[in-house]
């Protein structure tokens, strides 16, 4: 694996060098092409694991856990990569009777975060590189379902405390490799006035703002572990590639659910009434818009861009939802690897074990393979290997 250290005056001076030739000249400099430019991160393969995703502690039964076998079998089918977003409440000790309080928040549950230890050494004992992600962070996450004390955009508390999170972490793992280890900031930033409602209007972060939150985590993280990886997920929850970060030495993370209309058919966290979801094809059209191959070139063309100018750059999340058809997920889903491949992108599955997954995903309308008693998604699997 290639060496993780980033120099963060070479990597300034490289992403400077290279932003500057392309503003000047498109993509020619003295009339020749410029080269394609190696991604900086390793095309990461793997999956979302869901054992801290909700906020209250994760129950002994809980059907997320991730098991030994588990990762076992990933690196047996050649992967090398799993993301664990968490809720921060899950890793707190607090008064769960009534809504958190600003002093709460600073409350860690030592046995909780021995938890999470061992699953990060877990995996990395079967090779697999992890990526540590808020998916809920003091003040902010993209779902509801938690009623936070502040709000990450607008309030110091929110966000020193955010810092305090992230400084925590890295102090806890200052000694394991970079090659082994990364953060990845918060899940899917975007401005929501109403953090309790699930179908609130969702909006980019202000530029500025999001910098100020991304800089200050990252200070947090490199005073504790100076050449941790840091990565931030784009803009307006995942989608749109963050000028205003390119030169904090951070990497930053897209999606691969475009088009909704076929990752997240009929979810009841996106319909308010999924019987109004439109019938799912690749290509064609769905509600009135005509999808296709070229939708998704045109999607990834900036974080290509991204990559090109010495950015990190991968995929944290993507996949379908169990009720999209399996054969319109296949035709849609090898669109997305085939164009974000040749770039050196790598990605992560939402999720191993459960509905997004390649084992027990509850599809209605494919024929499993036995494995082991789980229920597994032998197409999809052998679509992800041929990548």
């Amino acid at each position: 694996m290639e060496n993780m250290k980033i120099n963060r005056r070479h990597f300034i001076r490289n992403t400077t060098l290279a932003a500057t030739a392309l503003t000047l000249t498109g993509s020619k400099v003295l009339g020749a092409e410029l080269p394609a430019v190696k991604n900086k991160f390793p095309r990461w393969k793997g999956f979302n694991l869901l054992d801290y995703f909700s906020p209250n502690p994760p129950k002994a039964d809980n059907r997320s856990r991730s098991t030994e076998e588990d990762f076992k079998w990933m690196s047996d089918w050649g992967f090398d990569f799993v993301r664990i977003p968490m809720a921060y409440p899950s890793y707190l000790s607090f008064d769960r009777s009534k809504a958190i309080t600003k002093e709460e928040v600073y409350q860690m549950d030592e046995k909780v975060l021995e938890e999470i230890d061992k699953l990060i050494y877990t995996a990395n004992k079967y090779n697999l590189h992890v990526s540590l992600n808020l998916h809920r962070g003091p003040g902010y996450c993209i779902n509801a379902g938690f009623h936070e004390p502040f709000n990450l955009w607008k309030d110091k508390d929110a966000q020193d405390a955010f810092f305090h999170h992230w400084g925590m972490w890295a102090k806890r793992h200052k000694n394991v490799s970079p090659e082994k280890l990364s953060f990845d900031l918060l899940n899917e930033p975007a401005y929501i006035e109403d953090m309790n409602d699930q179908y609130a209007k969702k909006g980019p972060v202000p530029g500025q703002t999001y910098r100020l939150v991304v800089e200050g985590a990252t200070k947090a993280i490199r005073a504790e572990s100076p050449n941790r990886l840091v990565v931030a997920d784009g803009n307006n929850v995942g989608n749109n590639v963050t000028p205003e970060i390119i030169d904090l030495n951070v990497g930053q993370s897209c999606r691969g659910y475009w088009p909704g209309v076929i990752s997240h058919y009929q979810a009841p966290w996106v319909w308010k009434d999924p019987s109004k979801a439109p019938t799912p094809v690749w290509p064609g059209t769905m509600d009135g818009k005509y999808y296709d191959r070229k939708g998704l070139e045109d999607l990834y063309k900036p974080w290509i861009e991204l990559k090109d100018k010495g950015v990190g750059v991968h995929c944290g999340e993507c996949g379908c939802w169990k009720n999209t058809p399996h054969e319109v997920f296949l035709a849609w889903f090898t669109d997305v690897i085939d164009i974000l491949t040749p770039a050196g992108i790598g990605y992560a599955l939402w999720n191993f074990r459960g509905d997004f997954g390649i084992l027990d995903s509850g599809r209605k309308d494919i024929q499993y393979t036995d494995w082991y008693g789980h229920k597994l998604d032998s197409k999809l699997l052998d679509l992800l290997k041929k990548y």
